[in-house]
């Protein structure tokens, strides 16, 4: 029991460890990219108003996705609660 904790533990240490995140370089590269492969040229206002786009839908999303997970774990009060039975002599 207890080794198949350790094991179970090591693995999610061990996928946790391997995401990473991109880093902002790597994250205009690929914009670029994108934003070519919608046929915009490079160094044109709307070469630079299709980043801009890109870069506003994905803080949107961060903002949603806050916004969800407030609602997920801040959300109604529940109050559990037990009968207490008192036996009396």
């Amino acid at each position: 029991m207890r080794f198949s904790r350790i094991l179970l533990s090591s693995v999610l240490l061990a996928l946790l460890a391997s995401c990473q995140t991109m880093t902002p370089e790597e994250r205009r590269a690929a914009d670029e990219k994108t934003c070519a492969s919608y046929g915009f040229r490079p160094n044109t206002d709307a070469m630079a108003r299709c980043l801009l786009d890109l870069d506003l839908d994905r803080r949107a999303e961060s903002r949603s996705m806050m916004d969800r997970n407030d609602a997920m774990f801040w959300g109604p009060t529940v109050i559990v609660t037990r009968p207490v039975y008192v036996h009396r002599p």
